[in-house]
């Protein structure tokens, strides 16, 4: 007996020495029912030293990972570790995710901060289903209550550890353990919301009056804003009734319903009503812990902030004009609670989205740029007084779309391969790399064999590809001189037979790909030309003339739309329709691990030793999912919707000089290529990707750790 009580003694005192080493610091967390507070316009957070004041910098963190819709919840808890440990070293202190994340999420945060000093704190979005707001435009709906109370709940639950939330499709479920309530240091509750479901809202409820609850209270509040104070307080009372915490709270709001006037909208959309965090005040003990106000702001969106003069006039802390810092200044003077920038940032993309008058576009920016421009915008946001900023986003995100470019691809595939026209695929500072081939003048790397063969000034094409890119090796004669002309057929029945006026080919051209020494570019078939049909003979905004006709021998540019035709109701005039050449090439250097590595990159030519490699992305060349071969078809006939699922893409090669043919592969035969040899690729169902800390990432950290 007395062995046996020495046992038991024994593992206590291990158990408790366990405890000490791994998890005091989560019990810390767990207890501490107030971790955050609002003092004036400060943050502060709840420290084992007492009360320290925090700036806000840091990420959002989605759901998504390549080959799985958000829904899913596939992200491990190694993953998310292991970029708890690239955030932290990234000198952050704040994440902030939009809903519930499985368990992996919470128990890799208090492992994370179990082991670090410096610890990375949350703010927990409450997320409420757009479907049902978009359905019936009506916040006090009944279904869409049941199911925000109930979601909102489960969060509450799971960040105290408080056990299993049942599995339901399209959200994370499971047994959450991991009490990590300390580091929750604020609530930010919602959506971007929909201007009609505000709209409806205020109409179906005009005599509702003013809400005085328990925590929150309002003032002058139109009946959504009503709504708002209702459901921050219903969940803060759960909160405190359930597990006697209370913390900052605050609603997800952005320029599109902000409380400021703007000229220069006349989109009926964009500054159709307002969201006013002012109405809505605290009550009783949460009148200690203090609120904040939460917005999305971007530089380039809505148009009205590259328009309206008070902004563009605008001069920043560094005496430069400065659009973005201008609408920050009026914003936050606008307001009596301290502003939180919830969301920022500009797309490491080649795709292009919308401009800006300083270059801040969205889109069409290398990583070394996408950096240099969120560390200006960060920078932005601190000097005009915002408690922090939150950059979005952490991870690239291979499910988004893009109204540029939504209409050319399989929506129900996009997880599946990486579209490097898609700007809002690639907002992350993590990149989720295919890189097969490095596209930097190196031909050691390619495994596959040739396509073609040649025996004079070309000597070979061999192609590859992977999930992002159809990858070309053209090796010819060193120094050779004159230009690179690549036909690409991809659907069969269509297609121009001529090269440049000059090479007649047995199967159609959908693409010609011309490297040279000017400006290098892929061109479009007129019978394949997406844009044209879509914004030309579809929905009339552009002057495209007559539909096009089969082998009319036309290539068009491939651009990509920028903005419809706008009016600017405050100096009556009109911007015309705007789009851009997405087509054109950039030759550099591919490879991430090389010197001068542009991520823009197209491809790179050693003439010297007669290389040249070529990356084009899929959704170029008009793929609309190449994981299953399928692109678009014929669209003049059966219009944007037309799909087709091919065998491969056939490809030859054409050297010119002088306007004359030098050599080509197949090789000619009485002035005219013969068929075709067609490359194919095996099917994917789970792509294959590797992480990658991008260019961008380095420099904001750079950034983040001067504060």
């Amino acid at each position: 007996m007395k062995k046996y009580i020495l046992f038991i003694i024994s593992i206590i005192f291990i158990a408790v020495g366990v405890y000490y080493v791994f998890g005091n610091n989560q019990e810390i967390a767990a207890h501490e029912v107030k971790p955050a507070r609002i003092t004036g316009d400060k943050f502060e957070v709840k420290t084992p030293d007492g009360w320290e004041e925090m700036t806000i910098k840091g990420v959002n963190i989605g759901m998504a990972k390549p080959g799985h819709f958000p829904g899913e919840a596939a992200i491990t808890e190694d993953e998310y570790y292991r970029w708890f440990e690239d955030i932290g070293q990234m000198n952050a202190n704040t994440v902030r995710v939009y809903t519930l994340h499985p368990p992996g999420f919470y128990k890799a945060l208090a492992r994370y901060n179990n082991r670090n000093d410096e610890k990375i704190y949350i703010m927990h979005g409450l997320w409420a289903d757009e479907g049902k707001m978009h359905d019936g435009l009506d916040a006090f709906d009944a279904d869409l209550n049941e199911e925000f109370n109930q979601d909102m709940m489960n969060v509450m639950d799971a960040i105290h550890g408080g056990g299993t939330v049942e599995a339901e499709p399209g959200k994370a479920s499971g047994n959450y353990k991991s009490d990590v309530s300390g580091y929750v240091i604020g609530w930010i509750t919602g959506v971007e919301w929909y201007p009609p479901f505000v709209v409806g809202t205020n109409e179906k409820h005009e005599n509702i009056g003013q809400y005085d609850g328990t925590f929150y209270r309002t003032e002058d509040a139109s009946p959504f804003e009503y709504w708002l104070a209702e459901k921050m307080d219903y969940i803060s009372k759960y909160e405190n009734e359930t597990y006697g915490s209370l913390r900052p709270m605050s609603f997800t709001n952005w320029v599109t319903t902000d409380i400021l006037e703007h000229p220069s909208d006349s989109s009926d959309m964009e500054d159709l009503v307002s969201v006013d965090p002012n109405a809505i005040y605290t009550k009783g003990e949460m009148e200690e812990i203090g609120q904040y106000a939460s917005y999305h702001i971007y530089p380039y969106y809505p148009d009205f902030l590259n328009y309206d003069e008070k902004y563009v006039e605008y001069t920043d802390h560094r005496g430069e004009r400065n659009n973005y810092a201008g609408y920050l200044n009026e914003l936050i003077e606008a307001h009596r609670l301290p502003v939180l920038v919830a969301e920022f940032g500009v797309p490491g993309s080649r795709g292009l989205t919308h401009r800006n008058p300083s270059g801040w576009n969205q889109g069409f920016h290398s990583e070394q740029e996408q950096g240099e421009i969120v560390s200006h915008l960060y920078e932005d946001i601190i000097e005009e007084g915002a408690l922090g900023g939150l950059v979005f986003t952490w991870q690239d995100e291979w499910f988004k779309r893009t109204w540029n470019t939504m209409d050319y691809d399989d929506p129900d595939r996009r997880p599946f391969w990486s579209n490097a026209q898609t700007n809002e695929q690639q907002f992350g500072l993590l990149s989720f790399d295919t890189h097969k081939i490095q596209v930097d003048g190196d031909a050691t790397e390619w495994e596959s064999e040739p396509i073609y063969t040649g025996s004079g000034t070309l000597k070979s094409l061999t192609m590859d590809s992977d999930e992002r890119y159809l990858y070309m090796k053209v090796e010819h004669e060193p120094g050779m001189v004159g230009d690179i002309n690549i036909p690409l057929n991809i659907v069969s029945g269509q297609g121009n037979h001529k090269v440049n006026g000059q090479v007649e080919a047995e199967d159609g051209i959908d693409f010609l790909v011309d490297i040279n020494s000017e400006q290098s570019k892929v061109t479009v078939d007129d019978y394949y030309d997406f844009f044209e049909v879509q914004y030309g003979h579809t929905l009339d905004m552009i002057d495209a003339g007559s539909l096009p006709e089969k082998d009319s021998g036309q290539f068009n540019p491939i651009r990509l739309a920028l903005n419809k035709e706008y009016y600017l109701p405050d100096r009556n005039e009109t911007l015309p329709f705007e789009s851009y050449e997405t087509g054109l090439l950039r030759e550099g250097v591919g490879n991430p691990e090389s010197e001068g590595y542009n991520s823009l990159t197209d491809y790179n030519w050693n003439r010297e030793e007669g290389i040249l490699e070529m990356r084009l992305p899929w959704g170029l060349i008009g793929a609309r999912d190449p994981s299953q071969r399928e692109f678009l078809g014929d669209i003049v006939e059966d219009g944007l919707e037309a799909s087709t699922e091919i065998d491969g893409i056939g490809v030859g090669v054409v050297v010119m000089e002088d306007q004359q043919v030098v050599d080509s592969l197949p090789v000619m035969e009485n002035n005219r290529m013969p068929n075709f040899e067609t490359y194919t690729w095996e099917k994917w169902d789970l792509p294959e990707s590797e992480e990658r800390l991008k260019e961008s990432y380095k420099i904001i950290r750079e950034t983040f750790g001067r504060e």
